[in-house]
């Protein structure tokens, strides 16, 4: 280590940097992205991913790739990919979260003979990308649990070839791994109090699940990102807005938990009664976050609060018009509609998809802002995407 430090101040003063941004990162996705990102600019990598660990199987849960990214800017549906690699010998991620230990391969399609693990060539063959060198390395707990896994790929020359990695890279992410596992598990913990009040409001709603509110959050952090783009915001804004977005959407409901049973569970269409009550729970919403102590309750208030206030001024609770209405709140707005129709609930069949389509383009500058629904339209590829990562397997058996 000390040899190291001597060596090499400029990386590690770089990763001392990051690990102390890692630990103002609330929400878990934001998180991965900031890893690899950094992970992926200190190795000059080209690509990454990273699989955590649940129930003995490596989750795929996040993926950066700059060459595909730069042959289809608007497409980051990879992110959405959904399987899982067991952990054994036969994949290199299985090995080396068995192993818990980290693995340099100069090129993964020639592996030695004697090597238990191969690998896997599927996704380069879907994605027409070809990964040649490789790093893995475990995330692994100050208890020694391993949580998971970081594959970097196709360290990159100054002329943009790929090369294998350096052993010295390999030194500065076991370094680094230490310190992203304790960041994780700690978003992770975030992530899991969130999905325990959504499970409350779950208990007595039967609409507020929680894949709704995870594919609800998606769409809204991936159509912010493309406004956000549009409007030439910097990184850094774009990423810290995004962190405290993805939560703040996630807990749009919650003010649901103060409607009456018989409303909430109603298995038919409401009185204009039970309507009138049932419309405050935007106002009961944004009132537990009314403090305004941070960021996130600042947001989360402001989401709560618009996101059933429509475009042409006929929403509800205040009838805000048109850029009145904050962008979180135009944002969710369509991603909850969008998401209320396409999908099947104890009382309905899901819209069919070209229905739910027709009806979010003639409600364009009416109930949504246009913009917003332009954009929409722009990535839709990756919408659908969201909708098979978080799917309601739950709800269909009352279909």
């Amino acid at each position: 280590m000390t040899t190291l430090l001597n060596n090499n101040d400029d990386k590690l003063t770089q990763l001392l940097k990051i690990n102390d941004e890692l630990n103002h990162i609330k929400d878990i996705d934001s998180l991965l992205d900031t890893i690899l990102s950094k992970t992926r600019r200190l190795t000059n990598a080209d690509a990454g991913s990273i699989f955590l660990l649940e129930n003995r199987m490596l989750n795929f849960s996040y993926v950066q790739n700059d060459t595909l990214k730069k042959k289809d800017p608007l497409n980051n549906k990879q992110i959405y990919s959904n399987f899982s690699i067991p952990v054994n010998e036969k994949s290199i991620a299985g090995y080396v979260a068995l192993q818990g230990k980290s693995l340099k391969i100069d090129d993964v399609h020639n592996l030695d003979n004697t090597v238990p693990y191969s690998f896997n060539k599927s996704f380069d063959e879907i994605a027409g990308y070809k990964t040649q060198s490789m790093m893995t390395i475990p995330l692994i707990t100050t208890r020694s649990q391993v949580i998971g896994v970081m594959q970097i790929i196709n360290a990159k020359d100054e002329a943009g070839n790929p090369i294998p990695f350096k052993q010295a890279d390999e030194n500065y992410l076991n370094f680094f791994a230490g310190s992203a596992t304790s960041a994780i598990e700690k978003a992770k913990m975030t992530r899991e109090i969130i999905l325990r009040m959504i499970k409350m409001a779950e208990l007595r709603d039967p609409k507020e699940t929680g894949s709704h509110v995870n594919r609800v959050a998606s769409y809204s952090i991936e159509i912010f990102q493309k406004w956000a783009e549009y409007h030439n915001l910097k990184y850094s804004e774009i990423k810290n807005y995004k962190d405290i977005l993805r939560i703040a959407a996630m807990l749009h409901d919650v003010g649901k938990v103060a409607i009456s049973d018989v409303i909430l569970k109603k298995p038919a269409k409401l009185s204009d009664e039970e309507f009138k009550i049932m419309k405050t729970h935007a106002y009961q919403g944004a009132k537990l976050f009314r403090g305004n102590v941070s960021e996130l309750d600042a947001l989360s208030y402001e989401i709560a609060y618009t996101h059933h206030e429509k475009w042409n001024g006929r929403g509800y609770p205040r009838k805000l018009k048109g850029e009145d209405i904050p962008l979180s709140g135009r944002i969710v707005a369509l991603a909850d509609v969008y998401d209320a129709l396409i999908s099947a609930r104890v009382y309905k069949k899901a819209w069919k998809e070209s229905d739910v389509i027709d009806t979010i383009k003639q409600e364009s500058g009416h109930h949504f802002d246009p913009e917003i629904v332009e954009i929409f339209l722009s990535i839709y590829d990756v919408i659908e995407a969201i909708r098979l990562k978080f799917p309601d397997l739950d709800i269909r058996t009352f279909i």
